[in-house]
């Protein structure tokens, strides 16, 4: 007669459900998370926006929300939680920084950053899951705190510039030199953004890994 497999030989292997990686949730939960983070986006949206002489984006916190739905949701889910917000802006939602919103603000001079948060989205979290594996098994806080600073740092001054910078060429009709020239007023603010991302992912993986699907 077979001997059942006790549950303690499971554990001796190694899959117990405490030390075993976080799984990918139901569609069902990956859906909140989505408008979880596309939540956060509309609440970091009633942070006072403030305007630089001479530019016409001004230094706003949803970045950190871009950054966050990358590491928390990954690549695909994070740029879908920014694809929904975007969608509700475009309906006419004030939910932008100063209150805007609508269809004019999604083809105005600060378009290039509004699109670009889906893109920015995409590479923070394909980023983070190739510095900290997707099994994740057993990383520390630590790791998980410097993946989301470099992938934070690549997706904002990389990514999310580069598409900023391209709105101002072709919708505010800048010089390109001039266009990426406007750049680094942005680079201190962007900076604090993302150690204060670094920050909360570490502190969330070490509170409740499972929120990192």
């Amino acid at each position: 007669m077979a001997t059942p497999v006790s549950s303690t030989a499971h554990t001796a292997r190694g899959t117990s459900p405490a030390v075993a990686r976080p799984t990918r949730g139901s569609s069902g939960g990956g859906l909140a998370r989505i408008a979880v983070l596309a939540a956060l986006m509309a609440v970091l949206g009633m942070v006072p926006p403030i305007p630089v002489a001479g530019i016409p984006a001004p230094i706003i916190a949803q970045n950190i929300a871009v950054m966050l739905a990358g590491v928390i949701l990954g690549p695909w889910r994070g740029a879908a939680a920014m694809i929904l917000f975007n969608a509700l802006v475009a309906l006419g939602l004030p939910l932008l920084s100063g209150g805007r919103g609508g269809l004019g603000v999604m083809v105005g001079p600060t378009a290039g950053f509004i699109w670009g948060w889906i893109p920015a989205a995409f590479v923070v979290g394909l980023i983070f899951w190739a510095m900290t594996g997707r099994a994740r098994r057993g990383i520390g806080t630590g790791r998980v705190g410097v993946a989301a600073f470099v992938a934070s740092l690549i997706g904002t001054m990389g990514v999310l510039y580069a598409c900023g910078a391209l709105g101002f060429i072709l919708i505010a009709g800048t010089e390109p030199a001039a266009a990426f020239a406007m750049l680094p007023a942005f680079v201190p603010g962007d900076l604090v953004k993302v150690v204060v991302t670094a920050l909360l992912a570490a502190g969330l993986w070490k509170a409740y890994p499972r929120a990192f699907r």
